[in-house]
């Protein structure tokens, strides 16, 4: 089966390095025509996969970000040659499920790409199940988290991150696991990255009411916990 990428990527030399190297990977690479109309050709066209660069004619990548985010949840790379940790973080804030510097080597973004499609979309069966944890419910599928009435939807990595941690309640996950069940290899993995998505998953938890349910073993790792109410 052919993955639909939509790259969105001015430079076009870029652009047709990923393209020619993905196609031997069935992934077929396009790219918007029209910069200023981005958001008309991901609805047109419904990519399994979006990657963006942050430095784009009319509008950043950082707008169509939010944008897609507001309609879908595909996964989202970006890729940067500016190498400021705010922009990671702004990234990770905006729901991009990955960040890849520029000058970047074909076989880690390959290597990332096909991580995300695998956890993305290779847990089907799985994600139909509803986890009930201190009196929230989890939907998998929905990606959500139901607890009094309000709720909270997670992207990609923070519900991947959420089962983890669910799947070994009460007990405490390295972060070295954690990131090797995320990306697969350590070698890809900018440390940081899992600390953004492990406060984000946070504060969207403690937005609806769970406080204080996932925490830090200092030296050790994370830990989701049962809180005795």
């Amino acid at each position: 089966m052919v993955t639909k990428v939509l790259l969105i990527e001015d430079d076009q030399s870029i652009f047709e390095m990923i393209q020619e190297r993905f196609i031997n990977w069935d992934m077929h690479i396009i790219g918007p025509p029209d910069f200023q109309k981005v958001m008309d050709y991901f609805i047109a066209e419904s990519p399994q996969l979006v990657i963006i660069d942050i430095q784009l004619p009319a509008f950043d990548g950082f707008h169509w970000c939010r944008e897609i985010r507001t309609v879908s949840k595909v996964p989202i790379i970006f890729l940067s040659s500016r190498d400021h940790p705010m922009d990671m973080v702004m990234a990770m804030q905006m729901g991009a499920d990955d960040f890849v510097q520029k000058p970047f080597h074909m076989d880690v973004l390959l290597a990332k790409v096909q991580a995300i499609l695998r956890r993305t979309y290779d847990y089907t069966d799985e994600q139909t199940e509803l986890v009930r944890w201190n009196n929230a419910t989890v939907d998998y599928a929905k990606g959500t988290v139901l607890f009094d009435n309000h709720s909270c939807e997670l992207t990609k990595n923070e519900l991947f991150i959420l089962r983890l941690l669910l799947q070994q309640l009460d007990k405490v996950v390295s972060r070295d696991e954690l990131m090797r069940k995320l990306w697969d290899d350590e070698r890809f993995v900018n440390d940081n990255t899992l600390t953004v998505n492990i406060n984000r998953l946070r504060m969207k938890l403690e937005e609806i009411g769970l406080k204080d349910v996932i925490v830090t073993k200092k030296g050790l790792g994370y830990m989701a916990i049962t809180v005795k109410r």
